[in-house]
């Protein structure tokens, strides 16, 4: 593998994790996944967003952190490793679902946070048609997802995107996935490998598949 961290990104529904998965497997790197699932305030967002947003948002921030910074101590003896997020994922969630009062505190957290870290090698963004994510969310089939709208789905679309083409920290490789399965496709997968081992600029490289 030619960088020491892969985050994988990309909306819900995406396939960011079982591509993370797969590569972590195939290179034999350190895994690391978010842990969604230790958030309680995930299955109350979906149902009542505007009361539970902010301690869902401060949650996630503070358990990718600390996972962050531990794994950070395991970098002398496994440096390479692929994550199934970046942290700025926390503020792009935030800046969607936080009202403006509690956006502007939780950056100040969040810039205080993110100073102490350090970025990705290289982001793999996994580009998917909000069809393509409704089919994927519903076929996965978390209780708690099923009445996410296609409004917030575009709307997390929307600020990745932009975010990502405004950024000058890292390289981006933007893949194209709503109309191939990289699971069932050797090929679509091992063009995904050959393009990971290239090397990128800082900034956004789009990539067809």
């Amino acid at each position: 593998m030619q960088y020491n961290h892969i985050a994988i990104e990309g909306n819900i529904g995406s396939g960011k994790t079982t591509l993370a998965g797969m590569l972590a497997a195939d290179y034999n790197v350190r895994l690391i996944l978010e842990k969604f699932a230790d958030n309680p305030f995930l299955p109350k967002f979906y149902k009542e967003p505007e009361k539970n947003a902010f301690p869902l948002e401060l949650f996630f921030m503070a358990e990718r952190y600390h996972q962050l910074k531990s794994n950070k101590e395991q970098d002398l003896f496994q440096p390479q490793k692929i994550s199934d997020y970046f942290f700025v994922k926390s503020k792009l969630f935030a800046q969607n679902n936080l009202k403006d009062d509690e956006r502007q505190l939780f950056n100040r957290f969040f810039e205080i946070i993110f100073s102490s870290l350090s970025s990705p090698d290289l982001v793999v963004y996994l580009y998917s048609s909000i069809e393509r994510l409704r089919k994927n969310i519903i076929k996965r089939g978390r209780d708690f997802e099923q009445d996410i709208s296609d409004k917030y789905l575009e709307n997390i679309q929307h600020n990745y995107l932009d975010y990502l083409r405004k950024q000058n920290h890292f390289p981006v490789l933007m893949l194209d996935v709503s109309d191939v399965d990289f699971v069932k496709q050797k090929d679509v997968y091992d063009s995904i490998k050959e393009l990971i081992n290239n090397k990128y600029d800082i900034g956004v490289h789009r990539k067809e598949l």
